[in-house]
C-alpha cells in the first residue's frame, strides 16, 4: 500500500486497514516460522506497511488535539 493511498482513507477507514494488515503480519510470521515463505521479503513490505499505517494514524490524533 503506497503513502498516496493511506493519506486518501478516512480515520474509520485507517483503523480497519490497520487491524487487518497487523493480523496478516502475524499470519504471514506464522507461516514462516513453520515453514519457509515463497517470497520472505513480504514479511518486510507488510511491516513496512503497518509501521506508514501506525504513523499516519498517530499524525492525525495528533491534528485532532492540538
Amino acid at each position: 500500500m503506497k503513502q498516496s493511498e493511506i493519506v486518501e482513507l478516512t480515520l474509520p477507514e485507517l483503523k480497519e486497514k490497520l487491524n487487518s494488515m497487523e493480523e496478516e503480519l502475524a499470519q504471514l510470521k506464522l507461516q514462516h516460522s513453520i515453514s519457509q515463505l515463497e517470497n520472505p521479503m513480504k514479511i518486510r513490505a507488510m511491516r513496512r506497511t503497518v509501521a506508514r499505517l501506525q504513523t499516519n494514524l498517530r499524525k492525525r490524533e495528533l491534528e485532532e488535539i492540538g
